[in-house]
């Protein structure tokens, strides 16, 4: 199946700010480009808007001038659905509406032609829904960009349960040839990206919720141990916490309510409160030219211990004995036992597997980190019964290493850990129940919101049972499903006969 020809017409439904997008990437992709808006003023706008936007490309000299009059002269208004009529795709970018959505697919299947592909930019709603009622649901699919349209790579290409295999993989193969990045994705709530990011935003809110740090903490440890781009706090924020926690909840009702998904009640009151972000001032955040920034907890200097003993094999955190003896910490290591860090006070410092330290008699948690080297900012978690000697010496030692500590409730999991264990243990679940594969739902979260590893790649790096043992761990002291890992995890860590832990 071949891509849609550049010499056919891409009709782009709406033109708002998404639809202005995806006329400018169908136009400098080099097709012929109608923009229909049911107030014909805004068609109008849309398409002056899309031709200053290749004007200055012209000008900044991304574009040739001669090829820039050639594009401009490309795209045009339509003052009528039946402009539409030898449109080859007709992308509709309205309100998320499903009543509106299916009045219009209905009136285009009128207008176009056969072998015409009829797509949907819809986030949120069920394509299979919007399908429904179509004399020939088989041409129908979706075809979900992100925003800013032009700018962002990614394209989730989802196939409702009456799409025809060959059309879904016609509009496939014509975003790919619109220099885009495509995914291909069963229609199922938050496609991939809405459906797997949940956690990231909704783990932090639960530490927050359990008084296990502040936001501007938890957006720091994110972002400097686990090396996200930008911390949940901070990016509800530029979302709007009316956006985010709609989408949330719209995931968590389609999935009838499933404890994977339940949303925060912090955020439900943020928004009630009118709270909603930068665009009203103040979110978790406040905003505006007198506004504070927040600092995440830093520890005070502790002085390092000179000697420590790596109990056992550390696992993802195997380049920490490296690390202490670049810094000049003397490390003895042991085989046997473990794994943990055994410091001179006899405390214990311990990777994040989540248990919690109330449950030992002097243990100090620490959390995951992308990258131990790398790595600016470490997380510790200690109980009211962790000696303060323990306490110090942990937060020493990290500071030897160069890095800023965060000192966080007794928190099971911890921030990092907990957050890439639930993404690890949605993606496993995701896939085994044919949403997509492995390899495009690493490439959504790695293009759709900047991660920097995909779940599976993640999963790889930790070893097939890290996520598993946790989550376990996590069910055992916060019972009531959430934390429950999925089959799919399940027979991802423990099919190689790996008996442990699967009592």
């Amino acid at each position: 199946m071949t891509a849609i020809e550049r010499s056919r017409t891409v009709a782009v439904v709406g033109a708002g700010t998404m639809g202005q997008g995806i006329a400018q990437v169908a136009l400098l992709a080099g097709h012929r480009v109608l923009i229909y808006d049911i107030d014909a003023s805004l068609a109008a706008d849309g398409v002056g808007i899309v031709q200053d936007r290749v004007e200055r490309m012209a000008a900044k000299g991304r574009l040739d001038r001669a090829g820039a009059e050639e594009t401009v002269g490309r795209i045009a208004a339509a003052g009528a659905l039946a402009d539409l009529a030898g449109a080859a795709l007709v992308i509709e970018a309205v309100v998320e509406n499903v009543g509106i959505k299916q009045a219009l697919f209905a009136a285009l299947e009128e207008v176009v032609e056969p072998d015409a592909l009829l797509a949907t930019n819809t986030s949120s709603l069920s394509v299979t829904e919007l399908a429904a009622g179509l004399a020939h649901p088989g041409r129908f699919l979706g075809l979900h960009f992100f925003n800013p349209a032009p700018l962002l790579p990614l394209v989730e290409v989802v196939s409702g349960s009456a799409t025809d295999p060959a059309a879904a993989e016609r509009a496939y193969r014509t975003v790919l040839g619109w220099g885009k990045t495509p995914v291909r994705c069963a229609d199922t709530p938050g496609f991939i990206v809405n459906r797997i990011a949940r956690p990231f935003y909704a783990e932090a809110f639960a530490v927050y919720e359990e008084q296990g740090a502040d936001p501007a903490t938890i957006d720091a440890v994110l972002r400097e141990s686990g090396g996200f781009k930008m911390g949940p706090f901070a990016l509800t924020d530029l979302i709007g916490q009316d956006v985010n926690e709609a989408v949330t909840r719209s995931v968590w009702e389609s999935f009838f309510r499933s404890p994977k998904f339940t949303p925060s009640l912090a955020q439900r009151r943020l928004v009630q409160s009118g709270r909603l972000g930068r665009k009203s001032g103040h979110g978790w955040y406040p905003y505006g030219p007198d506004a504070v920034a927040a600092q995440p907890h830093t520890a005070g200097p502790e002085e390092a211990p000179d000697k420590v003993t790596v109990v056992g094999d550390l696992g993802p955190a195997a380049d920490l004995a490296h690390l202490l003896e670049e810094a000049g910490i003397a490390v003895t290591a042991t085989e046997h036992g473990g794994p943990y860090i055994q410091l001179p006070g006899e405390g214990q410092l311990v990777l994040a597997d989540g248990k919690t330290s109330v449950e030992f008699a002097d243990v100090v948690y620490f959390d995951l980190a992308l990258d131990y080297r790398g790595a600016t900012r470490i997380a510790l978690s200690a109980s009211a019964d962790t000696s303060e000697r323990t306490l110090s010496e942990a937060i020493g030692l990290f500071q030897k290493l160069g890095k800023q500590v965060s000192v966080i409730g007794d928190v099971p999991g911890m921030i990092v850990a907990r957050t890439v264990a639930m993404l690890i243990d949605l993606t496993a679940d995701a896939v085994a129940r044919g949403v997509a594969s492995a390899e495009d739902i690493d490439t959504a979260m790695r293009l759709g919101v900047n991660y920097p590893l995909g779940p599976s790649e993640w999963h790889d790096r930790l070893g097939q049972d890290w996520a598993y043992d946790l989550l376990h761990h996590l069910d055992e002291r916060c019972p009531g499903g959430r934390y429950a890992p999925s089959l799919a995890l399940f027979k991802l860590g423990y099919a190689a006969g790996d008996e442990e832990g699967t009592e």
